[in-house]
């Protein structure tokens, strides 16, 4: 059988490979391997849930609130919050276990779980096949005064925005932004943390009805913010995602500032404060040539991984580096926080712009981004396309025309029988050319 877990959690299509009955299982496995770890030694376990608007998280939540409770587990209801905001109340409230109900930035009819262990941290993939492979089995159910109760936090929001304007030292008064949150998690906390940092707050897409979540709207839909920052005249302009782990942004002409532009605004903060570790920054094999040169031409250190936050997190962890993340708008501010948040991240851009009386668009300006095309060849056999001796001359070929003026990456999908072809160049033209002269080898190459 294939894993549940995926690369975040459990996910798929709500009510149909997702089921309240899955959701109850995992829970009461979830809190059975971590009664067995030590996790609930020596107290009365609690567990913090949170969820996003999707209507689906209403019957998802019952069915992880009685899966734990049913196992002996205090449970605290958080309602509608961000992923990062469940993370920092996980910890915050001493919680041994935090659970959060999201399909992230995926269309309305899916939905996901997310455990995160104690601290607000994700669980360890060994904890995570542990409960896949629990799931199901005999057990004896606590009895009476045994089995846990629930009960609401009602200042959920209220305290996750606290937390985030405590985390910056300089007031944004006299900055106006607009902020797109998704029909999502954070359509009250994302207004309210920038409102009380100082701004003035123009929200949309902020009035959720469990339907309408990421909706044209959103980081994958900039439209709609662009639109609102040239009607109000705003400064800036942050799109979230439903969960809002990840943000993206316009400055005040409507150009969009990309995770790898952000990331390189908050590098320079961070090293000019004195406060990036080692004056370096992770990113993913998939960011821009155009980062990399701009960090190098400051003397910030690029530590590049595989694509995915999670590997961008690992690589924090291990070497102790405090900031970092993907194109996609995903940031670890990791001095703050124990997963992307987009709100934080919000929050930094601005104080930057606060404290160097600088326009996003000057600042974002340190870096410029190289013409990216991005080709899927699907169909093919992924597993020879990292040993066959044609396309990797190919590759070569391509490489030394390029010289130091782009990059190429073939990288096969880690679910689907596709190579990606990714390929950078000063000129968009001329990316596209090399890109598809390349799917041409790939495809002659592997196809079955």
């Amino acid at each position: 059988m294939s894993r549940l877990f995926g690369t975040d959690g459990v996910r798929g299509l709500a009510n149909g490979r997702l089921t309240a009955e899955l959701a109850l299982d995992l829970s009461v496995s979830a809190a059975h391997v971590l009664a067995d770890l030590g996790e609930f030694s020596g107290h009365r376990p609690l567990a913090v849930v949170g969820r996003d608007p999707r209507i689906s998280g209403q019957f998802l939540e019952a069915a992880v609130v009685a899966g734990l409770a049913s196992a002996g587990v205090d449970v605290l209801l958080l309602g509608v919050l961000p992923t990062p905001g469940v993370a920092f109340l996980t910890g915050s409230l001493g919680a041994d276990l935090g659970v959060m109900l999201s399909a992230s930035h995926n269309p309305m009819p899916d939905n996901g779980i997310k455990f995160l262990a104690r601290g607000g941290h994700k669980l360890d993939d060994a904890i995570e096949v542990a409960i896949e492979q629990r799931m199901g089995e005999p057990w004896e159910r606590p009895t009476g005064g045994g089995v846990g109760r629930v009960s609401v936090h009602p200042t959920a929001v209220q305290e996750y925005a606290a937390h985030l304007v405590s985390t910056t030292g300089h007031r944004l008064d006299g900055l106006t932004v607009v902020l797109d949150c998704a029909e999502g998690a954070a359509h009250a906390a994302g207004p309210q943390a920038l409102r009380d940092a100082g701004a003035e707050v123009i929200a949309i897409h902020a009035h959720p009805d469990g339907l309408n979540i990421n909706d044209g709207c959103g980081s994958t839909h900039l439209g709609p913010l662009r639109a609102a920052v040239l009607e109000h005249g705003a400064d800036a302009g942050f799109a979230l995602d439903g969960d809002a782990d990840r943000c993206l942004a316009v400055d005040h002409e409507g150009n969009v500032v990309d995770g790898d532009q952000i990331l390189a605004v908050l590098a320079l903060s961070m090293r000019d404060q004195g406060r990036l570790v080692r004056d370096s920054v992770v990113v993913t094999v998939m960011s821009n040539l155009g980062f990399v040169q701009a960090m190098a031409a400051h003397d910030v250190g690029v530590r590049q991984t595989r694509v995915g936050d999670r590997y961008v997190l690992e690589e924090m962890k291990d070497s102790g580096y405090n900031l970092g993340g993907e194109q996609s708008g995903h940031v670890i501010l990791s001095d703050h926080a124990t997963t992307g948040d987009g709100i934080l991240t919000a929050l930094h851009v601005m104080e930057r712009m606060a404290t160097t009386g600088r326009s996003l668009q000057e600042l974002a300006g340190v870096m410029t981004r190289l013409p990216q095309v991005l080709v899927n060849v699907r169909h093919v056999d992924r597993s020879r396309a990292d040993q066959d001796e044609v396309l990797a001359a190919a590759v070569a070929e391509e490489e030394a025309l390029l010289r130091d003026r782009g990059r190429i990456l073939l990288r096969p999908s880690g679910t689907e029988e596709m190579v990606r072809v990714m390929v950078e160049a000063p000129g968009l033209d001329e990316a596209e050319a090399v890109a598809h002269r390349l799917a041409d080898v790939v495809k002659a190459q592997l196809t079955p």
